[in-house]
C-alpha cells in the first residue's frame, strides 16, 4: 500500500489543492489525513469538503476538536481562540457532522495515524524530541510498525527500541523490523520549520520505505485571504511567508 499522508491543513487550500496535486502525479494507493483541518486558515469548509470526500483515514485534531465542541480551548491565546470560534460559525452542517465523528486514532494492520503522542490520544501531547518521543518506550509492544503523527508542524522521525530512541535524519528511509517508528509529518498549510513550502509525505508500507515531500504553493494567496477576514489574526497570514 502507497500511503499519502499529510497533516494540519488549517484552512490553507492553496497548500491543500498543491499538495493533492502531487499525490496524484505519485500515484498513491490511500489519502491519510493526519489532522487539523481546520484553525488559522480563510477556508474551512473547503479545506474539509476536499479531505472527508478524498482521504482513507482522516484523525480528529485538536483543532478540529475545539471546532466541534469536544474540547475546552479556553485556554489558547486570543487569535487561535477567535479563528476557532469563527470557524464554528461558518462551517457547514455536513463537515460539522463530519468533524465530530472523526476518530482520535486509525490503524491498517502495522501503520497506526494519531495527531500527537500515541501515549494519551486525548491530550494531544507534542512529539518532536527525542525525550518526548521516549515517553512512548513504555507502550512499544502496542505501537505499530509505524506510528504517523502530525500536530508539532515540524518534519522529525524516531527510531524507537526498547530502551532507547534514535532521531532520524535523512528525508528517505527504510523501515527496519527491530524498532518502531514515530514519523511527524510536518503540516500541509502552516509548516513551522521555517520552510514555506507545503509539506507531505508518502509511505510504502510493502517496501517500508518513507519518503518527505515539500511543494510550493501559492502563499501570497493564501495569506492575503486571511488579511482580508476580519475576524482572522493578520499574523496568521504573514507567518506564512515564513514558515514559522
Amino acid at each position: 500500500m502507497r500511503y499519502g499522508i499529510f497533516s494540519d491543513t488549517h484552512a490553507n487550500l492553496e497548500a491543500l489543492e498543491a499538495v493533492l496535486r502531487q499525490f496524484d502525479k505519485h500515484k498513491v494507493d490511500s489519502l491519510v489525513c493526519i489532522g487539523d483541518t481546520v484553525g488559522y486558515g480563510a477556508q474551512p469548509n473547503e479545506c474539509c469538503d476536499k479531505v472527508r470526500t478524498l482521504t482513507r483515514y482522516t484523525i480528529l485534531g485538536n483543532h478540529d476538536a475545539a471546532v466541534a465542541g469536544r474540547m475546552d480551548y479556553s485556554y489558547y491565546y486570543d487569535a487561535a481562540r477567535e479563528a476557532l470560534d469563527h470557524h464554528a460559525r461558518v462551517l457547514s452542517a455536513d463537515n460539522m457532522k463530519w468533524l465530530r465523528k472523526l476518530r482520535y486514532r486509525e490503524t491498517d494492520g502495522d501503520t497506526h495515524f494519531c495527531h500527537g503522542s500515541p501515549l494519551d490520544l486525548e491530550q494531544f501531547e507534542y512529539i518532536f524530541t527525542i525525550d518526548q518521543a521516549a515517553t512512548c518506550i513504555p507502550i512499544w509492544e502496542k505501537l505499530g510498525q509505524v506510528t504517523f503523527i502530525g500536530h508539532s508542524h515540524l518534519c522529525k522521525s524516531y527510531a524507537l527500541g526498547k530502551q532507547r530512541v534514535y532521531e532520524v535524519i535523512t528525508k528517505r528511509f527504510e523501515v527496519h523490523p527491530e524498532f518502531r517508528y514515530i514519523v511527524s509529518v510536518g503540516s500541509v498549510g502552516q509548516p513551522r520549520d521555517h520552510d514555506p513550502r507545503a509539506s507531505y509525505t508518502i509511505y510504502d508500507s510493502g517496501q517500508g520505505v518513507f519518503e518527505y515531500h515539500r511543494i510550493e504553493y501559492d502563499v501570497a494567496a493564501a495569506a492575503q485571504r486571511i488579511f482580508d477576514n476580519q475576524s482572522l489574526s493578520d499574523s496568521f497570514g504573514a507567518r506564512l511567508f515564513a514558515g514559522v
